[in-house]
């Protein structure tokens, strides 16, 4: 399947719907191992992105996911302005003069996105963080890719793979951000940024959907 830089405006200007509709919801997991304010931080990013989106219509996607990525590192309070504005800006690196993506390109534009994550909030799976949904989905997708299944199969595989992700950090200790400074009483709790890259996950298979209905 193909995607075009207009498909992934559509998928932009949704996440800001999604995190706006969710952002009571994210920052009220954000008080109870944070600072109260992911789902405020987050709403705010992606309503700049949304003000914004007009002037990168025409735009090839790489040159889109890096402006996304600077507009969220300009806007997004706390560890995530970093963490999400290095996610967009290294899959919009990869992704650089194609007005068209398909499955493979996906695939390289979340690699990136994670690998900058890592290399930007120096964690790793296991340590509570969004990187807890991220790794399995994207292992999940190439998995399901490999095996043959087409975009919207692999990707309802996919959000499963997320979605558990993001519930596993619930028991887990946070041993990165303002979540490990409460050492045990940080278990628990599911993490905010973990919930919030499943949202952005699950509208990536949400998209597709109602692309192929067309």
């Amino acid at each position: 399947m193909k995607l075009s830089n207009k498909d992934v405006i559509d998928y932009l200007k949704k996440a800001s719907e999604i995190l706006h509709e969710n952002k009571e919801y994210l920052t009220d997991l954000d008080s109870a191992i944070g600072d109260a304010d992911h789902g405020i931080n987050m709403d705010r990013g992606f309503q700049t992105v949304l003000k914004n989106l007009s002037m990168l219509e025409g735009k090839d996607v790489g040159a889109i996911l890096k402006a996304v990525g600077m507009y969220l590192v300009s806007t997004v309070g706390g560890a995530s302005g970093p963490l999400y504005g290095t996610a967009f800006i290294q899959a919009g690196s990869v992704l650089a003069g194609k007005f068209e993506i398909d499955e493979k390109d996906i695939v390289k534009a979340m690699q990136a996105a994670l690998d900058g994550i890592v290399m930007r909030g120096k964690a790793e799976k296991g340590d509570k963080t969004m990187i807890d949904t991220i790794a399995p989905a994207l292992e999940e997708l190439k998995k399901s890719l490999s095996d043959g299944l087409d975009l919207t199969e692999a990707l309802e595989r996919t959000v499963k793979a997320a979605e558990e992700g993001m519930k596993s950090t619930i028991p887990m200790l946070a041993k990165k951000g303002r979540a490990s400074y409460l050492g045990e009483r940080s278990i628990g709790y599911q993490d905010p940024g973990a919930t919030s890259s499943y949202l952005l996950i699950k509208l990536m298979l949400d998209v597709i959907k109602e692309k192929t209905k067309k």
